[in-house]
């Protein structure tokens, strides 16, 4: 018998909070960031006219996604308003009427099928109108998910205090495929996760299911995330065993009902180390056989099962190079299997090999792109969002926009591997933009990364975005409260990409902390800097992997690893001449990987943005950049900047005591302490190792800012 803690429906994040407002004059109480941006606290004056726009909820359906929505509402309510708001079948003014054509005669009656044929299945209405001479509120949709996702909309409305009583909202997501990928290890650890250990409770699972993993899918839900692959990339291959599928098994049960389906990261050698076969040779009939027996027993448990993930000879990884095969037979081997079942394979182009370019940046380019249209319909290559590894900054892949036969989904990481960890704050919302926004000019201009990966630059038979998010059993999820927002932005903007990181900021500060103006105006500026802020006391002017090895510290001296590329010697080149990479036409030519005008924009030193100078460039330094000042000086500046913007940060935060809840206040501010002391550190430590090169000394003005 299954002991159940939470029920699939269950509401465990909700309850009462009191929000802050202008009007709030006592501290507020106390918060431990459990419920993320789920809180529904009191949105102040406006809760008044969400009452009268919200008299009853009717939810037409019987699915266990209709059961979610009603208690999602229910919980919502009454942590707003003090009271629930009924839940009947009348309707009546300020009625908020919710269903599909199927489900719902009103809903068919409205005559809204031009609008719903756009949105897919995903996709909804949500509309101001008049039902039975009475103004009401409606959620259209084809698919009960899709009311699930209109009824979180409206209450984001509500949450942030925007007005509700003349909506017209049509909305789809801009992409099929909204994937967190964790990288949790079987035994409880967490590869890169700074936030405790995993959420998946393996000892425990299939017979207890805890509540958190129904709080986990409603915050995925409620941003618009669609699924995820649960175990690390580096996959043991015990987790398609019949035992650890059982307890997958329940996992998606949990999660079925708010539309999180249920992904694996799979080892390219299981046949071998799971299965006792000698072989995992894709040519093999043998071990195309297990695949395919494997794939029936995953769908047999899992009906709505998405499909694999794959990382395959790539840092130690088994693949299909193994057995001198492509990485196009390797995924198709996998996509035969799924086919069948609807499934997916995604695979990782995260592949370096040293045999086919000396320079690391340019090697997935050249393996996928001579494999491009050898693949399976249901295979999408995985691309990170950078030619390296989740860098502060990099320029966008060059695979985006160049595979015009393969669809290509990209991978971006909210964990903050390389941009502080759980220590940092460091809004990441900022840096998608610039990655989304980037124009590949594949088809001419306004052939954006966005457009590329919804599929409108080349026609694409699979469309997404992923992020590796690696949440934990920490109370507060992610280890730092505004971690939190990075989680937050990957769904928002997966979901639609035009918008603004300035207005995903603010979204998620009204939802997590306050809906007081000045304070709201105050955090989003804290965040929409941040970014900035890192690059330039860590990797300013297009320097990268200045790290090491647990890809938090300085370490620009390391020059000795397992591998060349994983030292940072390899990258920055520093001596006595200059600084940089020279990946230009006159260099190594990776500039070529672009498409023009962008691999000429890269390739003049006048025209390079400085934000990528030494990425592409290596300079003299005493070169003069755009402000005037030699390299060497621009480098100081920078860093210099960078650590005061810390101080800064840290400052700014101190002044919303009182208006933050006290717990999470001095949480953040013991955080941002640590993140002003390693700003310093990576200032000093970085500029004392290259002055060794550069022989000049740090600007004395710079130093006069020095806080003794």
């Amino acid at each position: 018998m299954r002991t159940t803690l939470a029920g699939a429906a269950g509401v465990s994040l909700g309850g009462c909070a009191t929000g802050s407002s202008s009007l709030v004059r006592t501290p507020p109480p106390d918060e431990d960031g459990y419920r993320l941006w789920l809180r529904y606290a009191s949105p102040g004056a406006a809760a008044r006219g969400y009452e009268r726009a919200m008299r009853n909820i009717r939810v037409d359906g019987a699915s266990a996604t209709c059961g979610v929505i009603r208690n999602e509402l229910r919980a919502a309510t009454t942590a707003m308003f003090g009271r629930p708001v009924p839940l009947d079948e009348s309707v009546q003014e300020g009625s908020v009427i919710i269903g599909t054509p199927r489900s719902s005669e009103l809903i068919r009656d409205l005559n809204l099928g031009a609008e719903l044929e756009g949105v897919g299945n995903e996709g909804f209405v949500l509309r101001s109108a008049r039902v039975e001479g009475k103004s009401v509120t409606v959620i259209a949709a084809n698919e009960d998910i899709g009311a699930l996702y209109g009824a979180f909309h409206l209450l984001r409305l509500m949450q942030t205090a925007r007005p509700i009583a003349r909506l017209n909202v049509v909305e789809r997501p801009a992409v099929q495929l909204r994937l967190m990928n964790h990288w949790d290890n079987l035994n409880g650890t967490i590869e890169r996760g700074y936030a405790g250990r995993s959420l998946w409770q393996w000892r425990e699972l299939p017979d207890t299911l805890s509540p958190r993993y129904v709080d986990y899918a409603r915050a995925c839900c409620s941003i618009g995330i669609n699924g995820a692959v649960i175990n690390n990339v580096n996959a043991d291959v015990r987790i398609l065993s019949a035992e650890y599928l059982r307890k997958v098994a329940a996992l998606a049960d949990v999660w079925r009902p708010f539309g999180v389906r249920m992904y694996l990261s799979a080892n390219f050698a299981a046949p071998v180390r799971l299965g006792g076969l000698s072989t995992a040779d894709p040519r093999d009939p043998a071990v195309a056989d297990w695949w395919k027996a494997k794939a029936d027993e995953i769908y047999a448990l899992i009906p709505d099962f998405g499909g694999f993930l794959v990382k395959a000879n790539s840092e130690g990884q088994p693949g299909p190079k193994t057995y001198g095969r492509t990485h196009a037979e390797g995924a198709n081997l996998l996509a035969d299997a799924l086919a069948p079942h609807k499934g997916v394979v995604m695979w990782r182009a995260f592949v370096y090999d040293e045999d086919v370019d000396p320079d690391r940046a340019k090697r997935a380019y050249l393996e996928f792109t001579r494999l491009d249209g050898q693949f399976r319909p249901n295979v999408a290559v995985q691309v990170k969002n950078g030619a390296i590894d989740f860098q502060p900054r990099e320029p966008f892949h060059p695979l985006f926009g160049a595979m015009k036969e393969t669809p290509v989904i990209a991978e971006i990481q909210a964990t903050q591997e390389y941009t502080g960890q759980a220590k940092h704050l460091v809004y990441l919302g900022t840096m998608w933009k610039e990655f989304l926004d980037s124009d590949t000019h594949a088809k001419g201009e306004g052939s954006t990364v966005a457009n590329v990966l919804a599929g409108r630059v080349h026609p694409s038979r699979i469309t997404g975005i992923v992020s590796v998010t690696n949440p934990g059993l920490d109370t507060n999820w992610c280890g730092h409260h505004f971690s939190q927002s990075n989680w937050y932005a990957f769904g928002r903007l997966a979901w639609n990409p035009e918008l603004t990181a300035e207005a995903v900021a603010e979204e998620w500060t009204r939802m997590t902390f306050t809906n007081d103006d000045r304070a709201v105006a105050t955090i989003r500026r804290m965040m929409i800097s941040s970014h900035e802020s890192f690059v330039n006391y860590t990797m300013p002017l297009g320097l990268h992997h200045l790290i090491g090895g647990d890809h938090y510290a300085p370490m620009p001296w390391n020059n000795r690893a397992p591998r060349e590329d994983w030292t940072a010697t390899y990258y920055h080149q520093a001596s006595e001449e200059g600084i940089g990479f020279d990946r230009t036409r006159k260099g190594n030519r990776a500039v070529e990987q672009y498409f023009p005008p962008v691999c000429d924009l890269f390739d003049d030193l006048k025209s390079c943005p400085e934000k990528f100078l030494l990425w592409f460039h290596r300079c003299r330094w005493d070169y003069r950049v755009k402000s005037g000042r030699t390299l060497w000086e621009e480098l100081c500046v920078k860093y210099y900047e960078g650590a005061a913007q810390a101080a800064a940060l840290r400052e700014t935060w101190q002044s919303l005591a009182g208006k933050i809840d006290a717990r999470r206040h001095r949480e953040v501010d013991e955080r941002l302490a640590i993140q002003v002391a390693d700003a310093a550190k990576w200032r000093d430590q970085i500029l004392e190792y290259f002055g060794q090169f550069s022989k000049r000394p740090i600007p004395s003005d710079l130093r006069l800012t020095i806080d003794d």
